[in-house]
């Protein structure tokens, strides 16, 4: 929790504040903007004075009840008859309240995938995704990130700076769930490229036209040629998913996995960095990565606020009155820092915080997820053994908005050092060339945006 974040009365910014004029909204307290984006625990510990949920303002015009209370938010994730995730049943949506370009309706529309799902079909779909990653060999996806961690920093390596968000997490995350899914060059490179426009807000619609044919193009090709990657299994597996369920499946897991991984290792990397705790300490030790992880989870969870239920029937949530439709948000980041919790917190098991959620729709792939975080960070340290922030870390900035806590960018510094060559033990290395027999390999040329996935199956197969 923020040491100075114990406000007596609202944050800078909350229309309950006074500072706009206000009071005219009720009192709903905005999860957007950049006073939220600074501080967003000053704003949970304001709603907490609320009760264990409040309303909030999730972006102009779309209103909701955030979760605060750890107890409350396990009821919600819990209790699938009372509380459902088909966003269909949103009321304030279906009576046309929510403006319709408004850029959180992508993140809560519904799809027909086991995000959005109840019951028996999202015990159809939850288990044809569950059955397929549990497929994934963990040693071979830890050399593949080791893999991709070696060629992104030897983008940036004898430089002796460069942005640990945009051009590693960021990057880290896209290239391993590419492999992870099975993705030719051709596809992959569009897949990198929509999914990094869409992150950073760059001609929406025209990205998720290109994701989804892009997806489509996909499962096309996985139709007639399947392999051993996620795309392939969830395709045969006996709940027979449709061209269309496996597109939307896929937009979940990509979606869902990449940007919440990219700001889990950057948020780590952050604390690494800045904390005398973890800075002042030998950086390649695995334990003190995992704890830092562990402690990202608990106090900077990458998604924030997200979990969106939907009541069906109006009910009381410890005392606070829901109606049949309204939007009710899990705010992880609060739960987890609920000062109930503070006595014994740190006491629990590593997984008893909620930023993998928690029931029947906790994220199916978190454990690949943390895999893949702590090999990228212990990858990086040692590559770089004094690496630090370009800048001081109160002096980065976070994105705004309701669902994450991302950094902007992760400015660092280092002395340079020469670039690794491509692992020549690669599984994918070209014929299974012996290192007694290989040439050096020839430099490959840092990729455009638009070829980082083929640039880097180019480097890896020298």
């Amino acid at each position: 929790m923020h040491p100075h974040s114990h406000p007596q009365s609202p944050p800078p910014g909350c229309p309950a504040h006074g500072a706009d004029g206000g009071g005219d909204d009720g009192g709903v307290i905005p999860l957007h903007g950049p006073e939220f984006a600074a501080d967003p625990q000053a704003f949970y510990e304001y709603l907490r004075k609320q009760g264990p949920a409040g309303d909030v303002e999730l972006a102009p015009g779309v209103r909701a009840t955030l979760v605060t209370e750890y107890a409350a938010a396990l009821k919600v994730l819990q209790n699938t008859d009372l509380f459902a995730r088909d966003s269909r049943r949103w009321r304030a949506l279906n009576e046309g309240e929510v403006p319709a370009d408004s850029p959180v309706l992508p993140m809560l529309a519904y799809r027909p995938n086991c995000l959005f799902s109840d019951g028996a079909d999202h015990m159809r779909l939850r288990q044809a995704v569950t059955d397929s990653l549990a497929k994934v060999d963990s040693h071979r996806l830890g050399r593949h990130v080791e893999h991709v961690s070696t060629y992104l920093a030897n983008q940036f390596c004898d430089r002796g700076s460069a942005d640990l968000l945009a051009e590693y997490a960021k990057l880290v995350s896209l290239l391993v769930f590419n492999e992870l899914f099975g993705c030719p060059a051709e596809i992959g490179d569009r897949l990198v490229s929509a999914m990094s426009d869409l992150y950073d807000g760059v001609n929406a619609e025209q990205a998720n036209a290109q994701l989804t044919q892009s997806l489509l193009n996909l499962v096309a090709l996985k139709r007639r040629r399947p392999d051993a990657d996620v795309t392939s299994w969830l395709m045969q597996h006996h709940a027979g998913l449709t061209d269309e369920e496996m597109v939307h499946q896929l937009v979940t897991l990509l979606g869902g996995g990449s940007e919440p991984v990219q700001n889990l290792i950057a948020n780590s990397l952050q604390l690494l960095l800045s904390d005398e705790r973890y800075s002042g300490g030998q950086h390649g030790a695995g334990l003190l990565v995992e704890d830092a992880i562990n402690e990202v989870l608990w106090n900077s969870p990458p998604l924030a606020n997200y979990a969106a239920h939907y009541p069906t029937r109006d009910v009381e949530l410890s005392g606070v009155p829901l109606r049949t439709g309204d939007l009710v948000m899990v705010s992880f980041a609060a739960a987890n820092t609920d000062p109930a919790l503070s006595a014994s917190r740190y006491t629990f098991s590593k997984r008893a915080h909620l930023a993998w959620g928690a029931g029947p729709h906790a994220c199916p792939a978190k454990d690949p997820a943390q895999l893949i975080a702590i090999t990228a960070i212990e990858k990086l340290l040692n590559h770089l053994p004094d690496v630090e922030l370009a800048v001081p870390a109160a002096h980065l900035t976070w994105r705004q908005g309701a669902f994450q806590r991302a950094l902007e960018s992760l400015p660092a510094r280092f002395a340079p050092v020469r670039p690794e060559r491509a692992p020549l033990n690669s599984p994918w290395a070209a014929g299974g060339r012996s290192a007694a027999a290989a040439a050096p390999p020839e430099p490959v040329a840092k990729p455009a945006k638009t070829s980082w996935w083929s640039t880097f199956l180019s480097w890896r197969r020298q």
